[in-house]
């Protein structure tokens, strides 16, 4: 355990994480930990705001004199009307999970996609001109579906229980980037089967495989998997959901959320601090890795 107070001065600065509820967040031990390690005079804080209040959250880190900050559930997207800039990809998506604070100006930044597709390039898969599958339509997956076809990816099939949900960000996708085909279904496994049978990626956004759920998946057996499919899911506590169980056992390749959360934060850090996160030393040191 990192001793804070040990390196606090009066020239140490803040960055801050805004949502609500915080407790179970890793991000504080990431970045302190990435802080010390490159000897940033930088602390990260969590900071529970509740909904109804980002305005003043964000006001409070401007007095502050912040560096910026993480933003999370359930503020962003409320927060984007808040800002005084926001990045292209971060327009497109319509939300926000990171914020620069410069000369009083604060500028917003979607990680969280460009996370998920860092992940995807550590696992040598090439996505572009290619057909994606996603299950949910909640915030996760409206940043990783956004992201992937604004990187390029040619076609976008959204499955989602509330299908107006997913029709919303197809919608999106389809008017804002025309290199990409979007559709939304309503989630329905037979159809789901199908639409996997010639995708490149089947990527799981939904809570499906989590505690509550542990022994669920949008698929019922591997036999519903084609081998050459690579699979991901963005849970990452169990590391290894049902889903991905059923990956493996099909002979797909696979991965967990893991690696996209990391790289969300380490990009995060990057607009902060102009420095690299130490991947290494957080995956070794948090997640045991």
């Amino acid at each position: 355990m990192i001793k804070l107070a040990n390196r606090i001065q009066g020239t140490t600065t803040l960055v801050g994480l805004l949502g609500y509820p915080l407790k179970h967040s890793k991000s504080p031990h990431m970045h302190n930990t990435s802080f010390e390690a490159l000897g940033l005079d930088h602390v990260y804080m969590a900071f529970e705001v509740q909904d109804g209040f980002i305005k003043e959250g964000l006001d409070a880190l401007k007095l502050l004199n912040a560096e910026g900050g993480n933003i999370t559930m359930p503020h962003k997207k409320k927060v984007v009307e808040y800002l005084d800039d926001i990045s292209p990809d971060a327009r497109i998506i319509g939300s926000v999970n990171t914020i620069k604070i410069e000369d009083g100006k604060i500028t917003g930044y979607n990680t969280d996609g460009r996370g998920f597709v860092k992940a995807l390039g550590e696992n040598g898969v090439d996505f572009k001109g290619k057909k994606i599958v996603l299950a949910g339509a909640g915030g996760a997956a409206r940043a990783v579906a956004t992201q992937l076809a604004f990187d390029g990816a040619g076609e976008i099939v959204m499955f989602n229980r509330t299908l107006s949900t997913a029709e919303e960000i197809i919608d999106n996708i389809n008017n804002n980037i025309p290199t990409c085909k979007g559709r939304a279904l309503e989630m329905d496994e037979e159809v789901l089967k199908e639409e996997i049978k010639d995708a490149a990626v089947l990527v799981n956004c939904t809570s499906l495989g989590m505690k509550a759920t542990i022994d669920q998946a949008i698929v019922s057996s591997s036999e519903d998997l084609p081998k050459e499919l690579f699979v991901a899911d963005i849970v990452y506590d169990p590391a290894q959901t049902k889903l991905l169980k059923l990956a493996e056992e099909a002979g797909c390749k696979y991965m967990n959320g893991l690696m996209m959360m990391i790289w969300q934060g380490a990009i995060a850090f990057k607009i902060w601090t102009g420095q690299d996160m130490p991947i290494d030393l957080i995956k070794k040191e948090i997640f045991g890795k």
